[in-house]
Order: C-alpha cells, then sequence, then structure tokens
C-alpha cells in the first residue's frame, strides 16, 4: 500500500464527510455524499477489495445519487426559511 496515497484519501474522505453534512443545500449536499462515496470506492480499491469498491461506485456514488437528486426534485417546499 501507497500510505501517501492512503492519507491523502482518508483527509479528503474526512473532509467531504464533515462538508456534506454542513451544507444546507439538499443539492450541493447530494453531490457532496456522492463524492464521499467515491472516494471511499478509490479507498476500497487500493486496498485490494474490488468486489466491494464495485459496489460502492455502483450503489453508492451512482444509483444513490441519483435517487436522492430525483427525489429533491419531485418534492416541495412548504416553509419559507
Amino acid at each position: 500500500m501507497i500510505w501517501s496515497y492512503d492519507a491523502i484519501l482518508l483527509i479528503l474522505i474526512v473532509i467531504t464527510a464533515i462538508v456534506s453534512l454542513s451544507i444546507k443545500d439538499l443539492i450541493s449536499a447530494t453531490i457532496t455524499l456522492g463524492v464521499f462515496s467515491f472516494l471511499l470506492c478509490l479507498l476500497w480499491a487500493e486496498m485490494g477489495a474490488v468486489d466491494v469498491a464495485f459496489t460502492e461506485a455502483a450503489v453508492g456514488a451512482g444509483v444513490s445519487t441519483v435517487f436522492l437528486v430525483a427525489t429533491i426534485y419531485n418534492t416541495t417546499r412548504k416553509s419559507s426559511d
């Protein structure tokens, strides 16, 4: 394993997790969550768990992000804040 690559990935994963939790805009938070999932996919692939990485990329970064964005676009906002 390349330790500098692992350290960079872990730092980026923590940053995207914090950013996705602190963003108030739902679309931006969803996209950041997709980036978080993609970074996890890279980490799993680097650790040698290619099947887990492929599943994370397909389900986490792909399908979940699309479903969340579609749900946000199909809902209406009732409050004015």
